[in-house]
């Protein structure tokens, strides 16, 4: 037996035959995520059903020296499941089991293939809620491995801010779990935040004790339009330094709500336009939603009007999460190349705008789209993959945004991870030194460079 079967033997023996598979479908699918880099297969797709068959198979890929990749939803849009150098990609979603929620504690434990929807229905009953809303159902692990946000961080946070604890298989397959249920501790390193957002190569996220919130005794939801992006840009960060407590403040420009308009059945102006979210009790909304009237006003507002109906409320953030299909869809053929950057509020309409401006000089098709009241944005940008000067400006254009955010002292990637499409800006992020230690912690963790090869760092 050669040792690609020497290996499926053993896994299988772990997991069961039924659990693993090379079949080309299967394959093909673990070899890419949402995003417009390449595909790049896995040699075996493993399903294991706990953390223990996971550490398991761990151990037979470390002693045979094979390359892991832990695979979620694949929702993920930098290339970050991409199997570059082959090897057994572990998808996680049999582990899909809810293993304890806690209401009185806010807190909630599940393994690491548990969905978002997933988990929002189960809390409805409980009266709570999880706050990370990534737009895509995916998996919790998947979310804490890219150190996912959403529409909500501006109000909740993001996954650093919502995971209190993780069970995490090691690059040698030992099983750890990085702290205590408690909801502060200053014991030790805080390896919790460690692993968020380290995309798997530094272990395999399996389970996640995550934070809960209580469910709003109300809920009120606007669309504001404006005369222009900067206006609207503008009206979110007076709302941010004012301290308004906005559960969630998206942008989207004339584009968009164009693309928005085509698709979806919300009455929608395609105009430049923000959409709100309050949360609070019934006077709390009344008052965050005066005060929101007077600073919109100053900015030009047109149609202010909030709803507190929840079904019209849903209606509303339904149609903001269409945004990426409603926008592919205005070019039939074409493919989206989604990018995000983030950077200091304060910096977020000058960034938009030589944005803007690069975008009408380039030629490309990219609208825009934001979490504005953190600063993070995005260009979904739509090109036809078989146009080679298309995709040349393209890749152009992401550049030059990831080079300005920076300069801004902002980030390449807000929210998307770094994956192999931000591989090669974290050194203009990061100064030598600091690059030098995340190179430290890898090798130490991962000595033989076995888990998600290239991605974060480069190989």
């Amino acid at each position: 037996m050669d040792e690609a079967g020497e290996l499926r033997a053993a896994i299988e023996a772990i997991v069961g035959a039924e659990h693993v598979t090379t079949a080309e479908s299967e394959l093909e699918r673990h070899g890419h995520d949402e995003s417009w880099h390449e595909t790049a297969r896995p040699d075996l797709v493993v399903f294991p059903g706990s953390t223990e068959e996971v550490a398991a198979v761990v151990r037979a890929c470390h002693a045979r020296r094979v390359p892991m990749i832990p695979f979620g939803a694949g929702s993920s849009l930098e290339g970050n499941v991409a199997a570059l150098t082959g090897g057994v990609s572990i998808d996680l979603t049999r582990m899909n089991r809810i293993l304890s929620v806690r209401p009185e504690d806010l807190d909630a434990t599940i393994e690491a293939g548990v969905t978002r929807r997933q988990l929002e229905e189960r809390l409805r009953e409980d009266g709570v809620f999880f706050s990370v809303d990534p737009g895509a159902d995916a998996t919790l692990g998947g979310m804490a491995a890219t150190g996912a946000s959403g529409t909500t961080a501006v109000r909740y946070g993001t996954m650093r801010e919502n995971v209190l604890s993780l069970t995490v298989v090691t690059a040698d397959g030992e099983i750890m779990r990085t702290r205590s249920r408690a909801r502060k501790s200053s014991a030790g390193y805080d390896l919790t935040h460690l692993l968020i957002g380290s995309e798997g190569t530094l272990g395999v996220i399996t389970e996640l004790t995550v934070k809960l919130h209580p469910l709003p005794e109300a809920t009120a939801s606007a669309i504001v339009n404006f005369p222009t992006v900067r206006d609207a840009v503008e009206a979110a960060t007076e709302t941010i330094q004012m301290g308004l407590p906005v559960a969630r403040v998206e942008l989207a420009d004339e584009v968009t709500m164009h693309a928005i308009a085509q698709r979806s059945e919300l009455p929608v102006a395609e105009r430049p336009t923000l959409f709100f979210d309050l949360h609070g009790s019934e006077s709390g909304v009344q008052e965050h939603a005066a005060a929101l009237a007077d600073i919109v006003a100053a900015h030009g507002a047109e149609g202010y009007e909030w709803s507190t109906d929840p079904a019209e409320c849903r209606r509303i953030w339904h149609a903001r999460h269409q945004v990426y299909e409603a926008t592919v869809a205005l070019r039939p053929g074409c493919r989206g190349m989604p990018t995000d950057v983030c950077v200091p509020v304060s910096r977020l309409a000058d960034c938009i705008e030589e944005s803007r401006a690069d975008l009408t000089a380039s030629g490309v098709f990219a609208p825009i789209v934001g979490h504005v009241g953190d600063g993070n944005f995005h260009l979904t940008i739509v090109v036809d993959p078989n146009s080679d000067e298309e995709v040349a400006a393209a890749r152009g254009l992401s550049e030059r945004l990831v080079k300005r955010a920076i300069e801004m002292e902002g980030t390449c990637t807000g929210e998307h991870g770094v994956g192999i499409g931000k591989v090669k800006y974290l050194a203009l992020e990061h100064d030598p030194e600091t690059m030098a230690m995340m190179r430290r912690i890898k090798d130490a963790m991962d000595p033989l460079g076995l888990m998600n090869p290239g991605k974060v760092l480069s190989a």
